[in-house]
């Protein structure tokens, strides 16, 4: 398990599914969505955005008994657009859309995330990564790689906390420093979440429709990979930093079937 989903809270889940389940009307409802000519969005908007992953994993297969059809291609070759690329991407698992900066950044296995930190651990940590950046000429990235990408949230906290004592600077001002690129963006995204995991994904939606047009991946990428973790509370945190709503904002950005599926998977405010 990713070691942020050790701070899943119940209240944070947008989206939980109904509770009395049964996957072979949701699916018989799908099938008639796109059966002849055109196709019934408001119908697929409803059953799957008011499905846990799990629920619609389920109706994919009582489709696939019924009709002999796959549920996912049956709706590429029906939807089209944003509506279409986002309707698919709920068919995913849930892995398939961790958010992508967590997602390359944190691959490989972490420690215990039961809250239990180790202060020699920390400190040393703390100690190599200063070793490995500001103490020498040039940069040991691997060491920064493997301590920032395999411990947990705690722990990491306070191996920063740990290293400003050392370095009398941040960790996020040592890695501009030291690193740049690709590489400086994932460290500094590590750090980020680990330091306020909700504003972070506030942040990423906010500047997803922010100015002119839409960065419609980000906006889908994040709404679906959050909404059965965390969205609740992002939402929340969304609302404290830039004084308006997420749904608010959607309404204003997207349009048509697109805006009703991503509103639906938000929810209300908590």
């Amino acid at each position: 398990m990713a070691w942020w989903k050790a701070w899943i809270e119940q209240e944070g889940v947008a989206v939980k599914g109904s509770p009395h389940f049964n996957p072979d009307p949701d699916a018989e409802t799908l099938y008639k969505a796109m059966k002849g000519i055109g196709t019934n969005e408001q119908a697929i908007t409803d059953v799957l955005t008011r499905r846990s992953n799990a629920q619609r994993q389920q109706i994919a297969k009582s489709f696939k008994a019924q009709f002999g059809k796959d549920l996912t291609e049956t709706l590429k070759s029906e939807l089209s657009g944003k509506f279409e690329r986002l309707i698919v991407a709920l068919m995913y698992l849930p892995y398939r859309y961790e958010a992508k900066e967590l997602h390359d950044a944190m691959k490989g296995s972490r420690d215990d995330v039961s809250g239990f930190v180790d202060p020699g651990l920390a400190l040393q940590d703390a100690q190599d990564l200063y070793a490995a950046g500001e103490k020498i000429r040039g940069t040991d990235e691997m060491k920064f790689i493997t301590i920032l990408c395999t411990r947990s949230a705690t722990h990491l906290m306070r191996v920063f906390e740990e290293y400003e004592k050392i370095a009398n600077k941040s960790i996020e001002d040592s890695i501009k420093s030291e690193t740049q690129g690709s590489l400086e963006e994932a460290m500094l995204t590590v750090v980020k979440c680990t330091r306020n995991l909700h504003s972070y994904f506030a942040e990423r939606l906010y500047y997803a429709m922010k100015g002119a047009g839409t960065s419609d991946g980000t906006l889908i990428r994040n709404i679906v990979s959050r909404s059965e973790i965390d969205l609740n509370l992002i939402k929340c945190q969304f609302e404290k930093m830039y004084g308006k709503t997420l749904s608010s904002m959607i309404m204003e950005d997207t349009s048509g079937d697109y805006k009703n599926a991503l509103l639906n998977l938000v929810g209300g405010n908590p």
